[in-house]
């Protein structure tokens, strides 16, 4: 038995930590205190570590320092699951260690009197020790725990760090600083293990020493791999625990170095400065400015001040949402009487992929959020009566886990020990306090939905739906009660569907994790073994994955053709455990090429073996129950567990002589993605939805092309899922849910024989038990005092309910004026990975309960899931902490939808790249400085006119702007119209920043300053008619950022829209404003302009402004220089910009660039720059740049540089010997040109 060796002080924390890490193993070491020596725990003298706590594991080996220890005494489970955890716990492990037990042990060292310490070291530590509990408080506001949804490492370290300030420094006022750490604390130090170490922790009432300082208000920056999408892993080595000693020297240290800097500032002081420098303010960095104008949720933001320097997301972001929700923007009835008054520009309305309650916003919810957002948005400016109806789905088998995971963390209790109602209470009360945490994050993202009609799928409204449609369904025979193969998970005691069913592919012999086996379980072998003819010594070999299902074969299948068992048709073979008499039968789904052809038949345990068991009527023989462990068999194997059973099975085949083989064989295992458990098929007696006919009618709508699926290739998928479908099985083994309506009847009569289970006429439906009994006495012909009846304990699937959603949520079966006006919608989109298991659902009974398809089109794309291997992953992690060392820099809500919605192509799976959601953000200041300019140079007074249309007083940039903003709307409205997002967001993005940002606005500048008074009105109204018209175009994809802007321009009339997101969106028919002609000049200068900028590049010419000679091929392309050449001489930064007449030639000591087929540049250099000290300096450049190109050719032409020399390396030189050889001709050509001015 290990070994631990510790100090015997009582308040020894790390002594604490170790031993409540030990608790939490299946037995104890062996503990020994040995006595304390000063302030230093000493080992024991036969131990070679310096230090206390050490465990001897085994005699001679020894491991000390409490990280080490409590790592190797705690069970695999507290270190995390899989890398990520395991990286995630020993992070939070590090910052106790060396951010947290520090400082908790200078605060709490203090206020016990064992150290002396100056008031400044006090308060220093205490501010540290505040400063990680906001961390901790802010990372555990929607957590349990800090790194799983058990206690872990983490807990263990972090709480016992944290012992002393909660038992001797934080009193209550400062524990109320941070509910959610001390509700944590609290949650730990409760545990039984805690409480076997520690007993009762009693909370510090006042604090030693005086009161306890306050925390300051300041907001902590989180480290980012902490924060809640915590994954890069922590560096080799963990950060050294410090002992009392060396805390105590380290306060000593910074009481004297704060002296020393006292005595130094003094003596500046009494040096006598004349003037006593104004202190310089610390510049605040423009990326986290926040707004700070009290502001009451629901009012409007205030816009009345000055725009801040740059853009940054908290500032933009704050008070809009509030406001729009109090204001009822995002009602259908906005702007209106009622819903179903007409309204002739249309109608949309769309009802949200409901999210699991359990769940929180992941990239998914993000990408489809984001494209529903948007689309919402564009038809509510369209001026559509639209509605975003959203919901949350209770999430049946992922609620009750997460409940009876708390219940037995919190109690040690199961559902079991309170029983249904009281459990079912406890989900509800869980759901109140947790369950929104969705919906304050889809809030977060923008998302414009009518709140006021929020729906859960176990609202009183929604239940009612479910139930009324199961009674209905089940009066047609539509839903029937059979017994036949399920998904069944023995750790959650329930079937599942398919989408919970997680498929593990292995290559070969694979040891994989079981809950509830100690040791882990071998998967991916092929056991071959034999079965004895009867009446014969003759064999036959079968092979199998599961060996241990052999107790449960009703016979042995062969292929009719194969020619090695045509003389066994018809015979028998003997269960070689149970005696069973199995009959060999014919089969074509035999492979006769698959291990030996012939093929063991396990009914009751298998979906292949179930359809063969029926095609031949075998006996169904179920071995394995509801927990896994095995019945119907014989000793030594009843009651053993089933994995247990398989290696028992295996010695019995060897014992036996049956044995013959064992090798690896590539399989897929079926793992419940809640439980992690290997799934069982199970014979269970269940409740189905035929589906052929609703699946029929389903398939063709499409084919009608009643209902649009887009993109279209996912028709083909959807035919082959309608035309091949199965009936469905809608039975849980769960309290949470709707509890299936179904009642069985027992009948008190002897003339009424005794009914079976599977026996559908002994099942009614029924509102209630009375209307249940009043059916049961009506079918059997008795007085409804002869019958009793039984619920059903199951509750139905939860997709069962979900695809009762787009009609349930309006009140369904009842009338009403939603379900009469928003009923069938107009779309949805959603992930293409529930195609089937939700929108094939929505559609089969949205046809058959209301006779109308749910919707008209479905839009799906998806985010692309990593499938990397662990190494991979940690390679990723390791790659984002080099780029991004102080974590990812925040980007902001609308540079997040806006990328989303740029990457979204129809169908196509997506990679995010975090670097093109920055460029997003860096794209949102663009916009800000714009605006900012704008604003400035339109000037208070600024009045635009009551329409957008041009004045005619227009100058030739501002006419070639509307063309281009003419161009974007048309574009815009194109792509919405074919749900093509990167085609709009592509349109605005560049009309904002290559045509008004880069080209426009720059030309304005000079306008503005000394422009003649009718140009700068018409740029005025132009300007403002391109701010006004861009923010309404970007508003779909950015809100906040388009919102905040908007309202800092002023309106073109008293009565205008209040908000942007119910402005009217731009036409094609109002912005109609193209100029084919305009636009082609315009890029021609344009091209003059990059020809000029590259020239001034080449020769350094960063502030000088060179004369620009421009040579035209005709007069076509020298009128369209000359009326540009205002702006090509701004655009440019060139002196002088002249069109040289037919045939004079330019003058000398000018470089020369072609900037199109029509056009030379002749740049004048002379004069402006000394020749010879250039040549000079390109010279030595020109030599060097020729070594390097000697030394790459050299090296490419070795004779095996192409077969040693990685792929990867010989790219990169071939591009190093380009770019240096075209760098090579131009600094060649620049010298020429400096040569001719010599």
């Amino acid at each position: 038995m290990p070994t631990l060796y510790l100090s015997p002080h009582p308040e020894n924390f790390q002594n604490h930590r170790v031993l409540i890490a030990a608790h939490y193993a299946p037995t104890l070491p062996e503990v020994v205190e040995l006595p304390e020596q000063g302030l230093l725990l000493q080992p024991p003298a036969s131990c070679p570590l310096p230090k206390l706590p050490a465990l001897e594991s085994r005699p001679g080996v020894w491991v000390s320092g409490p990280a080490a220890v409590a790592h190797l005494l705690c069970p695999e489970r507290l270190r995390g699951q899989g890398p990520a955890g395991c990286a995630l716990v020993q992070q939070w492990v590090s910052y106790a260690e060396g951010e947290i037990a520090p400082a908790a042990c200078a605060a709490a060292f203090s206020a016990l009197g064992l150290v002396e310490q100056s008031k400044q070291v006090v308060e220093r530590a205490v501010a540290e020790l505040h400063l990680a509990l906001a961390v901790l408080d802010g990372h555990l506001k929607l957590r349990t725990y800090l790194a799983a949804e058990a206690v872990t490492l983490a807990d263990v370290t972090v709480a016992c760090a944290l012992l002393l300030p909660y038992k001797y420094v934080l009193d209550p006022p400062s524990r109320a600083v941070y509910p959610n750490v001390t509700r944590w604390f609290l949650t730990c130090v409760n545990q039984p293990q805690f409480q076997a170490v520690l007993g009762p922790v009693k909370l510090c009432e006042q604090a030693r020493g005086g009161d306890a300082p306050k925390p300051k208000t300041q907001e902590p920056v989180v480290p980012a791999e902490m924060g809640p999408a915590a994954g890069s892993a922590p560096g080799p080595g963990e950060a050294p625990v410090k002992s009392a000693s060396q805390l105590k020297k380290e306060a000593k240290k910074k009481e004297k170095l704060e002296k020393f800097q006292q005595k130094k500032e003094k003596s500046q002081q009494q040096q006598g400065e004349k003037k006593a420098k104004a202190e310089k303010k610390e510049k605040k960095d423009p990326g986290v400015l926040t707004y700070d104008t009290p502001t009451r949720l629901g009012e409007k933001k205030d816009v009345t001040g000055p725009m801040p320097d740059a853009y940054s997301p908290q500032y933009v972001e704050a008070a809009w949402y509030p406001w729009w929700e109090s204001q009822g923007f995002f009602k259908p009835e906005y702007g209106r009487q009622c819903v179903s008054e007409p309204n002739p520009k249309g109608l949309f309305m769309m009802c949200i992929p409901p999210p699991n309650v359990t769940g929180s916003l992941h990239l998914g919810h993000a990408l489809t959020n984001a494209i529903q957002d948007a689309l919402t948005r564009w038809h509510r400016m369209r001026g559509e009566t639209t509605l975003w109806n959203p919901g949350c789905d209770h999430a049946g088998i992922a609620t009750q886990v997460v409940v009876e995971k708390k219940l037995w963390r919190e109690r040690g209790q199961t559902r079991h020990d309170l029983g249904r109602e009281a459990f079912v209470r406890e989900v509800w009360k869980w759901k109140n306090e947790k369950g929104d945490r969705i919906y304050h994050q889809l809030r977060k993202l923008g998302s414009s939905m009518d709140w006021d009609r929020a729906c859960f799928t176990m609202d009183p409204k929604l239940s009612y739906a479910v139930q009324e449609a199961f009674i209905r369904l089940h009066e047609e025979g539509v839903i029937y009660r059979s017994k036949r193969l399920v998904n069944w998970s023995c750790t959650l005691h329930s079937a599942i569907s398919d989408i919970e069913v997680d498929k593990k592919e292995l290559s070969g012999r694979t040891l994989l994790p079981v809950p509830g086996y100690k040791d882990k379980v071998e998967f991916g072998v092929l056991v071959s073994f034999a079965y004895k003819l009867e009446d014969s010594d003759e064999e036959v070999v079968v092979a199998t994955t599961r060996v241990e299902t052999m107790l449960g074969d009703a016979a042995v299948a062969v292929h009719p053709q194969d020619p090695r068992y045509q003389h066994l048709h018809g015979k028998h073979v003997l269960h070689p455990f149970t005696g069973r008499r199995m009959p060999i039968v014919c089969d074509d789904f035999v492979d006769m090429g698959f291990g030996t052809g012939a093929v063991k038949i396990t009914p009751a345990h298998d979906h292949n073996d179930y359809e063969v068991g029926q095609r031949h009527g075998l006996d169904y023989v179920t071995i394995i129950d509801d927990s896994g462990c095995l019945i119907n068999v014989p000793p030594p194997f009843l009651g053993m567990k089933r994995f247990e059973a398989r290696g028992a099975v295996l010695e019995a085949l060897k014992q036996k002589g049956l044995f013959k083989e064992v090798k690896d064989n590539p399989m897929v295992v079926p793992v419940c993605s809640r439980s992690k458990d290997v799934v069982e098929p199970l014979l269970k007696p269940q409740w189905y939805v035929r589906c052929e006919g609703l699946a029929r009618g389903a398939a063709d709508a499409v084919r009608r092309g009643e209902l649009r699926i887009l993109p279209p290739f996912h028709c083909k998928t959807w035919f082959q899922w309608m035309d091949n479908i199965r009936d469905w099985c809608i039975s849980r083994q769960l309290w949470w849910g709707h509890r299936v309506p179904a009642y069985f009847v027992t009948v008190d009569d002897p003339s009424v024989p005794p009914g079976e289970d599977m026996d559908g006429r002994y099942w009614v439906s029924g509102r209630s038990e009375e209307e249940a009994k009043d059916k049961a006495a009506k079918a059997f012909g008795v007085t409804p005092d002869k019958i009793s009846l039984r619920q059903d304990d199951d509750v139905l699937d939860t997709w069962f309910s979900s695809g009762l959603f787009p009609f349930s949520i309006f009140g369904w079966p009842n009338a009403s004026e939603d379900l009469q006006v928003f009923y069938p919608g107009t779309l949805l989109e959603t992930g293409h990975d529930i195609l089937f298991f939700w929108v094939a659902r929505m559609v089969m009974l949205g046809l058959k309960l209301t006779g109308k398809l749910p919707f008209r089109e479905g839009l799906h794309a998806q985010l692309l899931e990593s499938n990397l291997e662990p190494a991979e992953v940690e390679r990723a992690r390791q790659g984002q902490k080099s780029d991004y060392p102080a974590g990812i820099p925040e980007c902001g809500t609308d540079a997040l939808r806006f990328a989303l919605c740029a990457y979204t192509s129809q169908g196509r799976d997506i990679n995010l790249d975090v670097n093109r959601i920055l460029g997003y953000r860096h794209f949102c200041n663009k916009l800000w400085n714009a605006t900012k300019f704008a604003v400035r140079s339109l000037g208070a007074e600024f009045q635009p006119p009551p329409g957008p249309e041009p004045s005619g007083a227009e100058s030739l940039i501002d006419r070639w702007i509307l063309s281009r903003l003419s161009l974007a709307v048309e574009l815009s409205d194109a792509g919405f119209r074919a749900y093509d997002f990167p085609g709009v967001t592509t349109a605005i993005y560049n009309f904002w920043l290559y045509e008004l940002c880069d080209v426009y606005l720059e030309c304005l500048k000079p306008v503005f300053a000394e422009g003649e008074a009718a140009a700068v009105v018409a740029a005025r109204c132009t300007l403002y008619t391109c701010l006004d018209a861009g923010l309404r175009l970007l508003s779909p994809f950015m809100p906040f950022v388009s919102e905040e802007l908007f309202q800092r321009l002023p309106r073109r009339a008293p009565q205008a829209p209040l908000s942007i997101c119910v402005t009217p969106y731009p036409s094609p028919e109002q912005f109609c404003w193209r100029d084919g002609g305009l636009e082609g000049s315009v890029e021609f200068s344009l091209g003059i302009v990059r020809a000029v900028r590259s020239l001034r590049a080449d020769y350094s010419l960063t502030r000088t402004r060179a004369d620009c000679f421009l040579q035209c091929l005709d007069s076509g392309a020298a009128d369209a220089a000359s009326r540009c050449s205002a702006y090509i001489r701004s655009l440019s930064s060139s002196g002088l910009v002249r069109v040289l007449g037919p045939g004079e030639a330019p003058p000398t000591g000018c470089a020369v660039a072609v900037a199109s087929d029509k056009c030379t540049v002749h740049l004048l250099l002379k004069g402006l720059i000394d020749a010879e000290k250039e040549i000079t300096k390109l010279s030595g450049k020109q030599g060097e740049l020729q070594k390097q190109i000697d030394r790459l050719r050299e090296r490419m032409e070795t004779p095996d540089y192409g077969t040693k020399v990685p792929p990867k390396v010989q790219e990169s030189d071939a591009t190093k010997l380009q770019q240096s050889q075209t760098e090579l001709q131009k600094v060649t050509e620049a010298m020429e040109t400096f040569q001719r001015m010599i």
